[in-house]
């Protein structure tokens, strides 16, 4: 069960409730591709809370809300008496007598803290550490396209960052194995890293870094990236592009290697010609605008089941 559960990280949630959330989103898009809408969370509030820009997430929450019946209340920290020093903890507990569910894209620590005092369930829309929404919605679109998990095997390519610490914890849980090719310095979490490989390899998979590219993708049937300049580093730009570039930006040289039925993936927003190249992102292998939509629906299925009484 959900009900009235933080998401912090994918490890809040067992296989079975990822398998839950995404079984759902499948029916609620289904529904919505029939113009079908539920009702379930009429009379129920959601405070997004943004300390970084967002757009699929404050789009998608907004709308996951709007179709199910409920109501948006969209708040930065300017908004908030958190700018006049207010205590995560007094916001939490203001918050709380006030709406049902509440969205926060902040840093890590502020983001346990409001976790830790909200008398509502937190949803986490982004932290340095972790974007499970996001890995959601990857495993809802992985699902649609190979359904047979254990014989998906994803490579990603670049930062080992929040969209990477999210993805190893998910596929874990849900036994598929993941390869991670990034420059040495830049790998996932290791403290993530160890505890989603402990995990795999109960669930007749395996997370393992390989730093050659070229060896990394060999048969992989779903390429990953994201941007190799996440929000808060922006300083570290020039340095990174020196890492990164070219040896690990996905080509189609590169994914000549990669199954030839395999898929890209990227979780948007994408800097083009940079981390991929624009014939990888608009090419026929591309499921990126398919996995956006999906954050739409699993989303919806994320609130409904947290915040449902039925």
């Amino acid at each position: 069960m959900l009900k009235n559960k933080h998401l912090i990280s994918l490890k809040d949630l067992s296989k079975d409730d990822i398998i839950q959330i995404l079984d759902l989103a499948d029916i609620l898009k289904k529904e919505k591709q029939n113009g079908v809408y539920r009702n379930d969370l009429s009379n129920k509030s959601l405070a997004i809370i943004l300390n970084k820009p967002s757009t699929r997430t404050k789009v998608s929450f907004e709308l996951a809300m709007y179709e199910l019946g409920g109501h948006v209340i969209n708040l930065n920290y300017n908004d908030l008496q958190l700018s006049r020093s207010e205590t995560i903890g007094d916001t939490a507990n203001a918050l709380s007598c006030y709406i049902n569910v509440i969205v926060a894209r902040t840093n890590h620590s502020d983001l346990i803290q409001l976790s830790n005092y909200s008398k509502v369930p937190v949803i986490n829309g982004l932290s340095e550490l972790y974007h499970p929404c996001q890995i959601l919605s990857d495993l809802q679109t992985i699902r649609e396209i190979q359904p047979n998990l254990s014989k998906t095997k994803i490579t990603w390519i670049g930062d080992g960052n929040n969209v990477c610490n999210s993805l190893i914890l998910g596929c874990a849980k849900l036994g598929i194995s993941v390869t991670i090719s990034c420059p040495k310095g830049y790998e996932p979490n290791s403290e993530v890293f160890n505890y989603s490989k402990k995990i795999s390899q109960n669930n007749d998979s395996n997370i393992e870094i390989i730093y050659d590219p070229n060896q990394a993708v060999l048969d992989s049937t779903v390429i990953m990236t994201d941007t190799f300049v996440s929000m808060g580093v922006e300083s570290e730009k020039e340095i990174r592009s020196k890492s990164f570039l070219p040896k690990y930006q996905v080509n189609s040289r590169l994914l000549k290697n990669a199954s030839v039925d395999y898929v890209f993936m990227h979780c948007l927003p994408a800097h083009r010609n940079h981390e991929v190249t624009n014939d990888v992102i608009d090419g026929s292998h591309s499921v990126v605008w398919q996995e956006a939509e999906n954050r739409l629906h699993t989303q919806k299925s994320l609130l409904s089941l947290i915040l449902n009484d039925k």
